[in-house]
């Protein structure tokens, strides 16, 4: 052998010495492999241990194709998405068996060896364990998934131009466009520019300061949609790995049109259940009303019955007579026009209609109502008002239909009891801003089961009447943000309590 041949001997000896080595410290797992279909193992570096669990004696002879998660097993042959090809070389990223039975991610890139005649003599392979970055990759495409799936809408906007870069399928179909049709949104757009420069902008600071903001920010659609719609939070997402500043927002919205109308639709059931319950409160109370509106219609009879009689007997001064008459006769007619007036007030079909009114006014009005009801059971109101109360701002045909319920069955609280003393009190005050009613009979009281069922639709001690009269008056309150309870010890009377709250009109 000549010195040439003995240098690129030891040549190559050493490059063979220095490629084994880089091989066996790197930490990607180096391997080779039969070209066959069973892929078995020739030769694997030491990071096989690491990555695999095998020893390289264990896994030499292995076939490695058996490993594969069925799914994967065939990606190369199919040339599936997860397999690149460049220049010879493919890149895999598939699951792969462990020693210990569990799969892990591999990336290999692999080359196959071939002879002079273009024949394969073995493959050789680098694998790298992938299994972080390919489960954090399926953790984003599932929150990507589940992101446009949302009901909400999720948007995410430029911190600094504020436009939108993405909008997910629902936020698409409120701002009525089509996502196969992208549209350029900014949130001067969507908001009305009071809004923009009050709301959004404290909005966004608050967010930017302390990583969200909730609240509730109605947009500005396009009328022809007839869609309403609001921002219910904003989230800053900051860029930690160079200077923490906040790198885009996510708004998350909500079209609440179904809900609006639903809740338009539950208003006008309310309406309709409190009209009702009105009717039948009427009808309940036919003839007292009746005896009440006869007393003046039959004043009126006997004055005009006098004033005939004196005429036909030739009264000295018959002008006198008839003017004297007259004023006596019109103020019996006014007095049966105000309880005509009231009836039919009380009994008329009308919307929410929300305004301002004194609450002692209208308990005056309404035992003015009962007052026959009150006469033929013996019942004394007394009223315990407080003083300058600040004026309720309620619907006020609502609010007297409730007083009307409380009063009568304080009055019917008395129908089985033998007390000559029978008052219905009733007390106004006004304390931490709310204000406070109550009425209260000293009849025999309600037992605790009776109690327990008060406010239960259908529910009723009476022989008559449909039992929803509390259940209607209950919902009324609730409504208008306040509270209706009943207290009771069963024996000495019956506590009705309302709480409504003081607002600006």
């Amino acid at each position: 052998m000549s010195d040439d041949q003995s240098l690129e001997l030891a040549r190559c000896k050493a490059d063979a010495d220095r490629y084994r080595l880089l091989a066996e410290q790197s930490t990607d797992m180096i391997s080779r492999h039969t070209p066959t279909k069973e892929w078995t193992y020739i030769d694997a570096s030491p990071a096989v241990e690491t990555v695999l669990g095998y020893t390289p004696e264990e896994i030499i002879g292995m076939a490695g194709y058996e490993q594969f998660h069925p799914e994967d097993a065939d990606n190369l042959s199919k040339r599936d998405d997860s397999v690149r090809y460049r220049s010879g070389v493919y890149t895999n990223v598939y699951r792969y068996r462990h020693k210990k039975g569990h799969y892990i991610w591999l990336e290999t890139t692999s080359r196959v060896i071939r002879d002079d005649s273009g024949n394969p003599q073995e493959i050789i392979c680098v694998s790298r364990d992938v299994t972080e970055r390919e489960e954090a990759q399926r953790d984003m495409r599932r929150l990507a998934r589940v992101v446009e799936a949302s009901s909400d809408m999720i948007m995410f906007c430029n911190h600094k131009t504020h436009k939108l870069t993405y909008l997910n399928e629902s936020a698409y179909h409120t701002l009525g466009a089509e996502k196969d049709k992208p549209v350029v949104y900014y949130l001067s757009q969507l908001f009305s520019t009071e809004i923009l420069d009050t709301l959004i902008k404290d909005a966004l600071e608050h967010a930017s300061i302390h990583g969200v903001w909730y609240g509730s920010i109605p947009m500005q659609l396009d009328p022809e949609l007839n869609r309403v719609a609001e921002i219910r939070e904003i989230i800053a997402h900051r860029n930690r790995r160079e200077n923490n500043q906040v790198e885009y927002y996510s708004l998350i919205g909500r079209d609440i049109t179904l809900r609006l109308e639903a809740e338009e639709e539950a208003k006008r059931h309310q309406l309709e259940l409190a009209h009702m319950s009105r009717l039948l409160s009427v009808g309940e109370m036919a003839t007292g009303l009746a005896h009440e509106v006869n007393q003046p219609l039959a004043a009126i009879l006997n004055y005009c019955h006098g004033t005939q009689r004196r005429l036909e007997e030739g009264d000295a001064d018959p002008v006198k007579t008839v003017s004297g008459s007259m004023k006596l006769i019109m103020k019996q007619a006014k007095r049966a026009s105000e309880i005509i007036k009231r009836m039919r007030s009380f009994v008329r079909k009308t919307d929410y209609q929300c305004f301002a009114f004194p609450i002692n006014d209208s308990c005056k009005e309404v035992s003015a109502f009962l007052c026959q009801e009150a006469q033929d059971h013996n019942i004394t109101f007394d009223f315990q008002f407080g003083d300058n109360l600040p004026p309720l701002v309620a619907d006020k045909v609502q609010i007297e239909q409730v007083l009307l319920n409380l009063m009568r069955n304080a009055i019917e609280a008395y129908n089985d009891c033998n007390k000559a003393y029978r008052p219905v009190i009733i007390t106004t005050k006004a304390a931490e801003g709310y204000i406070h009613v109550s009425v209260e009979d000293k009849a025999k009281g309600i037992s605790s089961e009776g109690l327990a069922k008060l406010f239960e639709p259908f529910y009723t001690s009476k022989t008559t009447g449909l039992g929803m009269g509390l259940s209607i008056s209950r919902t009324i309150i609730e409504t208008h943000g306040g509270q209706m309870w009943a207290e009771s010890d069963g024996k000495t009377g019956t506590h009705f309590y309302l709480k409504l709250p003081l607002r600006e009109q």
